[in-house]
């Protein structure tokens, strides 16, 4: 599938270096492929010039304005400010620069640029602050253009990425194509080549839909087609554990001071038949935010533990790791649970607590092993491991599953997921589990309390924050993740840190959380908040999954609008774990009945599941290049609400075609073949699998 020419070092590229080289690598990219499938994730459209009369607020906006009066420059503390008036014959705007001494030669009065950046309204006064400032003649050839946004890392431009690009696509050839045409025909797709060239280089928003189509059905085939021949080889594996039901569970369940749903006892059935029956357990707990997954994964370890077997639960971070533990703890302790002898195993323990915790675990004398992918790590050796069970199963991918089951002999497993996932697109997605759904919530739990107001209700909400924490609870507040160079009107979290500390009193402990910290230093913040060391918790997405803190009352979205609704559903999560009222408020930044209609729903429901079915049916192509849906099985552009249409489409065809031919020897299946044979086939990201 790929050329000489793909294997080609970026290195070797015109106008790269080895300075630059190392930057590219830090993006993993080191060769042509690499480079090829490092898809944009945003494109930014050069729209006409307007008059200053015609500006619109809180936009992107491109004016041709003359520079008039005095340039003034000035300097506080370690900044340095360039302000000044532009105008034309309809207006003028307010113009600053921050920290630009470069353009201090450019910007002259009487001087006529075109000005692009985002309009805010101060007083009577239109402004804008470090607007990009063009030549009339440069912005002109611009103008209708599609340019791509890359991830970036710190020291690498965005225009360095264009440019590596370019010169790629010069050198490589025709990509090849692994599609069969018969399947290319029927859904009318572009080629793969014309795919990857027009995801980075779009003629027009037509053009670039087209191929992000394609290459988002190649990210569903490919992972329906692997999961298919991945059940094939492992189905009905003979139960090698069987399990009765212990005394200790049925105990436990008359002592809790609380009686299972109905859809958690229907679960819990289908758990106690899958262990005691004749075939292996791959089962799937899917159920809402705050439904009662984790009294299920309690009771099935310790179903393990009672028939003589160990059991492990797998949570994707540190911190829901030490929870899981410490509820497991209490539970054992206020019931007085013999039989479970949990032991937490995770990457920030010591080295020598990390020795100790595998010498237990391979002796047998702890039989519940709690942590995070340290479990599957090849120091670790079970003595008799029957049961995995993985929380927020979509971070881990099936490869993971498979690593942590291979740990033990055909060992049962069960994975839980609060992703609302409508059920159509579980079944394909989760192809190789069986599923039950916890559709009910908890008798007596307080339905979280919403509320879609507009920017201006800012100073209301951080009234209502500081009551809240003053009567002793806690808040967060999530801003999108803004990268550098993103042109758009939304919050980022470093800035808003400032703006809440500046707004709300000083005794007030406010902090920010950030994908882009060390795992450490974010764990130790998640952990501070648990420990109500900190008050309000500024962050990004970051927090959608791996943090329990019920003291939590109130949660803030700000630009809500940028978000998918799932999405949005897994964020308000986040709250409403405790015995108080909980409040969630959505801050809605754009002015479109869109936006409007989407987030009223936000605002009647709190039905995970009802919100997915809504996210399916309503989610846009503009959904797309904003706020992506995090976590969903990884999948680089497909999205799996907005191209339900292509996930069923994808299984459709990937059974169609093992029906033919269930091995793929055919010739015309030679470079598919080929290509699932191969762990550097990154159409896909096969973390996912």
């Amino acid at each position: 599938m790929e050329s000489r020419s793909l294997q080609e070092l970026v290195i070797n590229l015109k106008g790269i270096g080895e300075k630059t080289s190392a930057l590219f690598e830090k993006c993993g990219i080191k060769t042509c492929n690499d480079l090829c499938r490092y898809y944009p994730r945003a494109y930014d459209t050069y729209d006409k010039v307007v008059r200053a009369c015609d500006v619109k607020e809180s936009m992107v906006n491109a004016v041709k304005l003359t520079i008039i009066g005095n340039v003034t420059k000035r300097r506080v503390r370690n900044l340095s400010i360039i302000a000044f008036e532009a105008a034309d014959e309809t207006g003028r705007i307010k113009m600053t620069y921050f920290n630009a001494p470069y353009l201090a030669s450019s910007i002259k009065s009487g001087t006529t640029h075109i000005f692009r950046g985002i309009i805010r309204k101060k007083g009577s006064f239109f402004t804008m602050d470090q607007p990009k400032m063009y030549k009339v003649d440069e912005y002109a050839a611009l103008v209708g253009k599609m340019q791509p946004i890359y991830p970036l890392v710190k020291g690498l431009k965005n225009s360095q990425v264009t440019k590596a690009m370019s010169e790629c696509f010069k050198n490589i050839g025709v990509l090849e194509d692994y599609l069969p045409e018969s399947i290319k025909e029927k859904h009318g797709f572009m080629s793969y080549h014309e795919a990857v060239l027009n995801i980075h280089f779009p003629k027009n928003n037509e053009s670039l839909e087209n191929a992000r189509r394609r290459l988002a059905y190649d990210e569903f085939f490919l992972f329906v087609l692997r999961l298919r021949l991945l059940k094939k080889n492992q189905e009905e594996f003979e139960n090698s554990y069987r399990m009765i039901e212990v005394s200790e569970t049925k105990r436990l369940l008359e002592q809790l001071p609380y009686k299972l749903t109905n859809a958690q006892q229907k679960a819990y059935e289908d758990i106690q038949n899958d262990l005691s029956g004749d075939t292996v357990m791959n089962r799937l707990i899917q159920g809402d935010v705050g439904s009662g997954k984790t009294i299920l994964a309690f009771l099935a370890l310790l179903t393990a533990a009672g028939n003589g077997y160990q059991g492990a639960l797998m949570a994707p971070t540190e911190v829901l790791a030490m929870q899981h533990y410490e509820s497991f703890k209490e539970l054992i302790e206020k019931y007085h649970i013999t039989t479970l002898k949990p032991v937490l195993l995770t990457g920030a323990l010591s080295a020598k607590d990390k020795k100790e915790a595998q010498s237990l675990i391979k002796s047998g004398e702890v039989n519940c092993i709690i942590g995070t992918n340290a479990l599957i790590q090849a120091k670790v050796d079970y003595k008799n491991l029957a049961l995995v069970v993985t929380d927020e199963q979509h971070r881990f991918g099936v490869r993971q599953r498979e690593t942590f089951k291979g740990k033990g002999l055909n060992t049962h497993v069960l994975a839980m997921s609060a992703t609302p996932i409508p059920r159509t697109l579980a079944i394909i997605l989760y192809g190789d589990l069986s599923i039950s759904v916890i559709n009910e919530m908890p008798v007596g739990r307080l339905p979280i309390k919403n509320c879609v107001v507009g920017p201006d209700y800012r100073p209301t909400a951080y009234k209502f924050i500081k009551n809240q924490v003053e009567a002793g609870r806690q808040a967060y507040v999530i801003c999108p993740m803004i990268e550098e160079g993103e042109n758009v009107e939304a919050e980022n979290v470093t800035d808003y840190t400032e703006k809440l500390r500046e707004a709300l009193p000083p005794n007030i402990r406010v902090q920010m959380l950030n994908g882009k910290m060390k795992p450490k230093e974010k764990d130790e913040i998640m952990d501070a908040f648990l420990r109500r060391d900190i008050d309000v918790l500024v962050s990004t997405t970051v927090i959608e999954v791996g943090i329990n803190v019920p003291n939590a009352t109130v949660i803030m979205i700000e630009n809500a609008n940028r978000f998918g609704l799932s999405q949005l559903h897994q964020l308000r999560g986040r709250v409403g774990r405790g015995k108080e009222q909980s409040y969630c408020i959505f801050i809605n930044t754009s002015e479109t009945d869109e936006a409007k209609k989407r987030l009223d729903i936000m605002n009647r429901s709190n039905d995970g599941f009802e919100i997915a079915e809504e996210d399916l049916k309503q989610r846009g192509p503009g959904d797309l290049f904003g706020i992506r849906q995090s976590g969903d099985l990884n999948f680089r552009l497909g999205d799996i609400y907005h191209d339900s249409d292509l996930v069923k489409e994808s299984a459709i065809d990937a059974d169609m075609i093992l029906s033919q031919d269930s091995e793929l020897k055919s010739p015309q299946y030679s470079v598919l073949r080929d290509l699932l044979s191969t762990k550097s086939a990154n159409l896909v990201d096969f973390a996912t699998l």
